[in-house]
């Protein structure tokens, strides 16, 4: 039997004699107690397995057939349980109740997903990154199928097959896996300027997050908000953390490829086990339907942003995480999210792209989890009641009773009733629709550059570094030049000294002296991408915004909260520091690891201490910052060269360094001559003399921020 209250958990039958002890006995799948799981049924020790041995072939057979296809796209994910609370009412916006009803704890689950990479890819690929969140309201589950970048690729869902083959590993040879530097992906994107906005974001840090919980989402589509009035008002909806939004660099995403591919999933699941839940609130960008045409952008083009300066975010609920699946396949790879569910009071616009979406996800959970009943499913069941006519098919759940199943009905007495609009029924937004039956493309969407020149425009000089830097590699694996030379005429577009240094490093001139003649570009049947590019670059899609704070992470809070710090240890350690360090880290909201010569019980003049991880096993990539306390052992350590190169690592990629005593040589064997003095504290470099309590305070303070105004970058040879 099952508990109606909680799908999915068995009823213990009081007084059975199978359950003693209230533990559960080993049963076949229709509940009939196993005695022997070890071997199989034969004839005689030694003979044939018997065909009759209905509990191996359940056994066998359910293993054979444990492997569902696995996603297309977002393959790769992780996910967590949680709710959403409201700050404030939206009823003058909108009539769900979800957002309006402050009271309601809505429970949720969200996966976060790599897309272009299979199951077995790296966490730490240079790629979009998916924010699904399902809500479980009074009225239905409401999906916001998002991302986090916040525009996409493509303008039209019809191109949507071609991107992701262009994506993918190449179908001769099945390479590159879960990356986009090669020939088909920039062939593709070289011959469609539409995604030049979409390419400044995924070359950027953005597409390499810190962690989950430091990851923005956005809905990306505009939709729109129906209140009780029927009035419309279209929005966009955004995930905020309250950790701020931070990256890795790409350097420490290889790294970190290689020590532990499974970290961001494993950074979630570490945090929410150690109670520390991840939180995002939940922002709207709203405009009056008669705004509609108002700036110089089309609001409906998935390729295009809202700049912040001119439709502000409003903040108006909190999602929290903190509960990890019980199950990874039952729930992680089993939910299925779809665009097209929402509830009354949320409805769509005419964005071409979320049309085609609402086709593609239903059509996609029905391949990939065998029925129409995948509704059914615990993670994916809603939390009210369902009533409809819908019967059979594939692994039904439901018992159903009766035998209407069809309306309208007299028999039994009634049939499932329709839910007026006044009462809250779910009723299409009536917007006017008028023209002829075309395949075309809105001319308000033509321009291809004005957004990723903001981009470009908002951005620091470290990011504008690592986005050249991530261009020079990715360009740098396409083989065919005509396609490098396509993609530089674009950057070109964007910016003369962004193209100037890709192309310095491809060996090619500056992109405005290439003339190579392109292939006829597929978004705008234009002769050439050049001239493509030439014909686009006077407008800039932007709404006059040139730069907009909020795209870059530099403008972001930061703190020690959510982050991990490595602490560096050896013989004779001065145990009293650690202690000290250990306790600040944890109150800042920090965790840490104890990093030695090997792992166990490290004894010490001051007692012994626990190591959890060694310089073979680990990486300075994988913490925000490190520390190094005193002791006589430490002293040692300075004539190491994995010591060292740790520190030096630490340094390249601007992460606070915290060094006390005995560990101040060793910092200093570590990096390049000539970086001492005032420079290295003003640099998040922390050097404690004696009071260690000072500087320990001082260094909890720095972790969480990249330091990368350091000098001699460029020097530190690790």
């Amino acid at each position: 039997m099952k508990d109606e209250k909680n799908p999915g958990q068995p009823i213990i039958p009081v007084g059975c004699p199978l359950f003693a002890d209230n533990k559960l006995p080993l049963t076949t799948n229709v509940g009939q107690p196993i005695a022997d799981d070890q071997n199989s049924l034969k004839a005689g020790q030694r003979g044939p397995t018997l065909l009759e041995d209905y509990v191996l072939r359940e056994k066998i057979q359910h293993f054979d057939h444990e492997r569902i296809p696995e996603r297309i796209v977002h393959a790769r994910g992780a996910a967590a349980h949680g709710y959403f609370q409201l700050y404030e009412s939206l009823e003058e916006l909108t009539m769900a109740k979800v957002l309006t009803d402050t009271s309601v704890q809505t429970p949720v689950f969200v996966r976060f997903s790599t897309v272009a990479g299979s199951r077995g890819s790296a966490d730490t690929a240079r790629d979009v990154h998916g924010f699904a969140v399902k809500m479980y309201t009074p009225e239905g589950n409401w999906d916001i199928v998002g991302n986090n970048i916040p525009v996409f690729f493509i303008q039209d869902a019809i191109k949507f097959p071609d991107l992701i083959h262009a994506a993918k590993p190449e179908p001769d040879r099945e390479i590159p896996q879960a990356a986009t530097a090669h020939d088909t992906f920039y062939d593709f994107i070289s011959l469609t300027p539409e995604s030049m906005h979409m390419l400044m974001w995924i070359m950027s840090d953005r597409t390499i997050p810190r962690s989950f919980g430091m990851m923005e989402g956005f809905g990306v589509h505009t939709f729109r908000l129906i209140n009780a009035q029927g009035k419309s008002t279209f929005v966009k909806f955004h995930w905020k953390p309250l950790l701020g939004v931070h990256s890795l660099v790409w350097d420490e995403a290889q790294q970190i490829a290689g020590h532990d591919a499974d970290f961001h999933r494993r950074d979630m699941w570490d945090g929410i086990k150690a109670g520390s839940a991840f939180e995002w609130e939940l922002g709207i960008q709203t405009l009056a339907e008669a705004d509609e045409q108002k700036f110089d952008f089309d609001i409906l083009d998935a390729t295009k942003l809202w700049p912040e300066e001119l439709l502000p975010v409003r903040r108006v609920g909190k999602l929290t995480l903190d509960r990890n699946p019980d199950n990874y396949f039952a729930e992680t790879e089993q939910v299925a999210f779809n665009t097209t569910n929402i509830v009354p009071g949320i409805d769509f616009s005419n964005d071409p792209l979320l049309q085609g979406r609402n086709f593609s996800y239903l059509d996609t959970q029905l391949s990939r989890l065998g029925s129409p009943n995948f509704t059914e499913l615990p993670i994916n069941r809603p939390r009210c009641p369902v009533s409809n006519n819908q019967r059979d098919a594939h692994m039904r759940h439901t018992i159903d009773k009766g035998r209407v199943s069809y309306a309208p009905a007299s028999l039994d007495g009634h049939s499932p009733d329709e839910v007026t609009p006044a009462r809250g029924g779910f009723v299409s937004y009536p917007a006017s629709v008028d023209g002829p039956k075309v395949r075309a493309r809105s001319e308000s969407f033509n321009d291809h550059y004005g957004q990723a020149k903001l981009f470009w425009n908002s951005m620091s000089g470290p990011e504008k570094e690592h986005i050249v830097k991530a261009l020079q590699f990715e360009l740098s694996k396409v083989e065919t030049r005509a396609v490098r030379q396509r993609m530089l005429t674009h950057l070109q577009q964007i910016n003369g000294m962004l193209a100037e240094q890709v192309a310095a490093a491809l060996g090619e001139l500056p992109a405005d002296q290439l003339s190579a003649a392109s292939p006829r570009g597929t978004a705008d049947s234009v002769e050439g991408a050049e001239q493509l590019a030439n014909a686009l670059s006077e407008t800039s899609a932007s709404g006059g915004v040139q730069q907009s704070s909020a795209l870059s992470m530099e403008n972001q809070p930061r703190g020690p909260k959510g982050r991990k710090v490595a602490i560096l240890v050896n013989a004779d350690v001065d145990a009293g520091q650690v202690s000290l360090l250990k306790q600040a880290l944890q109150k800042a909201g920090a965790l840490s690891d104890l990093v030695g010569p090997h792992l166990g019980t490290l004894q010490g003049p001051d007692g012994p201490l626990s190591m959890t991880k060694t310089l073979a096993n680990t990486s300075p990539a994988l913490y925000d910052a490190v520390f190094v306390p005193g002791g006589a052992g430490i002293a040692t350590l300075k004539h190491k060269g994995d010591p060292q190169v740790f520190l030096a690592q630490a340094y390249k990629h601007g992460k606070p360094i915290g060094v006390l005593d005995e560990a101040i040589d060793l910092l200093t064997a570590a990096l390049p001559d000539g970086i001492s003095g005032k420079e290295l504290t003003d640099l998040g470099i922390t050097v404690g003399h004696g009071d260690s309590q000072q500087a320990i305070d001082q260094f909890v303070g720095t972790v969480g921020t990249r330091y990368w105004k350091r000098s001699a970058l460029d020097q530190v040879a690790a």
